[in-house]
């Protein structure tokens, strides 16, 4: 069968170890930061970096799950998983300020992020019924449908790569304001930096990743297209 081609794991398998690397990266960073104690809630620190930029109007809800955390653009909320609204360490801090970011380049109309939110649709097309048209496209060697797919899937390739610097500048953005608004001290942001930097390489293996497996496709169907 086809997807027991040795060959496509060869391809996948640089993401794929990154992608280890990064989950145990921010496994064992968020571990450590966990132990570190904060003057404020996750909660806490996100209400307050978001007020101090004018954003009240900013909800925050509680939501279940495990690093669940996001903020949603349309409705102008930031959703914290449980362990970081309510705990008081500077993973929690770190991770809430992470999507406090978000809404800041939200309200400063960061180009990328509504680039990047305008891309979340047709990713979700690329990533479903995009990657099956690429696939039999590309094994079958039918030309309409391998194109078809490329372009959904490519759709895929953009938001990933759109989406790194977004994460990066959320993170910077984190970052700055723990320690311009005294939540976090110069000295303890190194913990909080690992967890953010940590997360930050788990977007640069599923974009690798993207970015892998549409060459693998491309180079098949190459190949089959020259045998015909």
């Amino acid at each position: 069968m086809f997807w027991f081609d040795p060959m496509y794991f060869v391809f996948v398998a640089p993401a794929f170890i990154l992608a280890l690397w990064a989950q145990y990266r921010v496994r064992s960073a968020y571990a450590r930061a966990q132990q570190q104690p904060a003057p404020l809630t996750g909660a806490a620190a996100a209400r307050h970096i978001l007020d101090q930029a004018g954003l009240s109007d900013v909800a925050i809800e509680m939501i279940p799950g495990n690093l669940s955390d996001h903020y949603d653009p349309r409705e102008k909320v930031l959703r914290l998983s449980q362990d970081v609204y309510e705990n008081r360490s500077l993973a929690a801090v770190g991770i809430a300020a992470h999507e406090s970011g978000h809404a800041l380049q939200d309200a400063k109309h960061y180009a990328p992020l509504a680039v990047r939110n305008l891309a979340v649709s047709a990713a979700g097309f690329g990533s479903g019924l995009g990657i099956l048209m690429l696939m039999f496209g590309a094994i079958l060697a039918i030309k309409p449908l391998f194109f078809i797919g490329l372009v959904a899937f490519g759709a895929v390739v953009f938001f990933q790569l759109v989406n790194l610097p977004v994460e990066f500048d959320a993170s910077n953005r984190a970052k700055r304001e723990l320690v311009q608004l005294g939540i976090v001290p110069q000295a303890e942001m190194p913990y909080v930096n690992d967890v953010l930097n940590a997360a930050v390489w788990t977007y640069v293996a599923a974009t690798l990743e993207a970015i892998l497996i549409l060459l693998y496709y491309v180079l098949m169907f190459a190949g089959r297209s020259r045998r015909d």
